[in-house]
C-alpha cells in the first residue's frame, strides 16, 4: 500500500462515516423512530443518537482536512495545483462543518435542556430544526461525494 492509498482510504472512510451516518439517520432511523416511539421516547433516543454520532463526526471533521491536505501534497504537489473539483470539495467541507458545529454547539444543548426539563413541545421544535439542518448537510455531503466520484468541476 502506498502512502497516497493509505491517506485516500482514511479520507474516504471519514467521509463515509459522516455522510453515511446522516443518510442512515435521515432515511432509516427517523422513519422507524416515528413509527415505533412516542414523542418523549423519540426525543430521548435522538439525544442519545446525536451524542454518540457526533463523536464520530468530530473524528471525521479532524481527519478529512488532514488527509485531504496529505492527498493534495502527495498527488497535486500543493493547493496551487489542485483542480477546481478539489477546491469545490474543500469549500463544501467548510459549509458542512459550519452546519455541524451549529447543530452540535447551539441546538444539541437546547434539545438536552428540553429533554431534561421534560418540555416535549420545545424539544420537538428543536429536533425539527436539527432535522432540517441535517437534511441540508446530507444534501451537501451527497454533492461532495458526487463531485469526488465524478471529478465534476463546475
Amino acid at each position: 500500500m502506498t502512502g497516497f492509498s493509505l491517506v485516500y482510504c482514511l479520507h474516504v472512510l471519514a467521509a463515509l462515516v459522516w455522510v453515511g451516518g446522516m443518510f442512515f439517520a435521515w432515511m432509516v432511523l427517523r422513519p422507524a423512530a416515528i413509527k415505533a416511539l412516542e414523542g418523549p421516547a423519540r426525543l430521548k433516543l435522538w439525544l442519545e443518537v446525536f451524542q454518540g454520532f457526533f463523536r464520530w463526526v468530530w473524528a471525521a471533521v479532524v481527519l478529512l482536512p488532514i488527509s485531504g491536505v496529505g492527498m493534495l501534497n502527495l498527488h497535486f504537489t500543493g493547493f496551487e495545483n489542485a483542480p477546481r473539483y478539489v477546491q469545490i470539495m474543500m469549500g463544501l467541507y467548510v459549509v458542512m462543518t459550519a452546519l455541524f458545529i451549529r447543530i452540535q454547539g447551539l441546538m444539541l444543548p437546547e434539545l438536552r435542556s428540553a429533554v431534561q426539563a421534560q418540555d416535549w413541545p420545545a424539544g420537538a421544535a428543536v429536533l425539527g430544526k436539527i432535522r432540517r439542518l441535517v437534511g441540508i448537510n446530507l444534501l451537501v455531503g451527497l454533492a461532495v461525494v458526487t463531485i469526488a466520484a465524478t471529478r465534476l468541476a463546475f
